[in-house]
């Protein structure tokens, strides 16, 4: 049986201009021609048509199909895995779009309507944030910043202050700020490294993923170079794995051990007295927790306080206060508690 072009189309559904296309271009040539020049094809040709679409379906193009079909077959494996590797692509691309667009929901649901200034300013910091981080690392990020929002204000204008006064960055008074900085980086990145290495380079390169109210490039050249010479000293004790194990930092609960400390040392209470001992387990306990209970890192981090002067200046106990507490501890019966000269002491 013999079907005219117009014939093929309608049963399979093609236009007649796509089977003239097919011919022209030697992928489906009609085995015969009616005395009046019709095309004509034949069961063969319907079958090769069958194949054709079959691989259109799977997305390959019509030049690979015609290689395919003229004897090419030892070809099709590494042409299916390339589909399958560009539809894996497509689902990753169209994952990753969906996960924004839930973020542009939350967004919204967080806020008033917004006006067409808004969803461009929303979307073009949308897409700087995708150049650095995925969906998940964005939607970690925002919910993160609800933690830490409001003492980055205070933190920022207190490194401002010291810019305007042109106190140098590598100074010892700039290093508690430095400190608190790194501190509210590892909340807000839940100590992620990387994150906060990305964080910068698209803070420095993309104005639009900077807040209005945020710190300007300068501000953040300034505190980096603080950051930079803090990390390096505790650098050359711990291990950046060491360093990923380190827990939030107990800042407020040693700042107020510190001053009972210092009020009993004010009064004469001897450090063996159990009011002083009491304080001494305490920082003890919360300095094994910030160390991850391993006792290798919180040597190498009692060591680096004890002889880097940089790392000192941040501390949060004066060093008389620090002095009373190691003869307290040094006083206590031996057990597990670990001396204060790590961490923030």
């Amino acid at each position: 049986m013999l079907l005219k072009v117009g014939e093929l189309a309608r049963h399979t559904g093609l236009t007649v201009r796509t089977l003239h296309h097919y011919d022209a271009i030697g992928l489906l040539a009609p085995s015969a021609r009616s005395e009046a020049g019709y095309r004509l094809y034949n069961a063969a040709d319907i079958a090769r048509l069958h194949a054709i679409q079959a691989l259109r379906l799977l997305g390959l193009p019509l030049a690979e199909i015609g290689g395919l079909l003229g004897g090419e077959g030892c070809a099709l494996p590494a042409i299916l895995q390339r589909q399958m590797a560009s539809l894996d692509q497509q689902i990753a691309q169209a994952t990753a779009l969906r996960e924004r667009l839930g973020l542009l929901e939350q967004r919204l649901a967080e806020g008033a309507q917004p006006d067409l200034n808004d969803w461009l300013a929303t979307l073009e910091q949308m897409t700087a944030y995708g150049r650095y981080f995925s969906p998940a690392e964005i939607r970690s990020l925002m919910a993160n910043w609800k933690v830490v929002a409001d003492r980055w204000p205070p933190l920022v204008a207190e490194v401002a202050a010291l810019m305007a006064r042109q106190v140098p960055a590598d100074a010892p008074e700039v290093q508690p700020l430095a400190a608190r900085w790194i501190t509210l980086l590892g909340q807000w990145m839940d100590g992620n490294y990387d994150l906060v290495t990305r964080w910068g380079e698209m803070y420095r390169r993309e104005p639009v993923a900077r807040r209005d109210d945020g710190p300007s490039p300068a501000l953040i050249d300034y505190i980096g170079i603080a950051i930079g010479l803090r990390m390096a000293a505790l650098l050359r004790h711990l291990s950046t794995g060491d360093m990923a194990r380190l827990g939030p930092p107990p800042e407020d609960e040693w700042r107020a051990l510190a001053a009972e400390l210092a009020a009993l040392q004010a009064r004469g209470v001897p450090p063996e007295d159990e009011a002083v001992q009491a304080i001494a387990r305490e920082w003890a306990r919360l300095f094994d927790a910030f160390t991850d209970h391993d006792p290798g890192i919180a040597a190498r981090l009692m060591q680096a306080m004890a002889t880097e002067p940089l790392l000192q200046a941040a501390a949060v106990a004066t060093p008389a206060v620090r002095d009373y507490l190691l003869r307290a501890m040094a006083a206590a019966p031996r057990q597990k508690n670990l001396p204060p000269a790590a961490g923030r002491a």
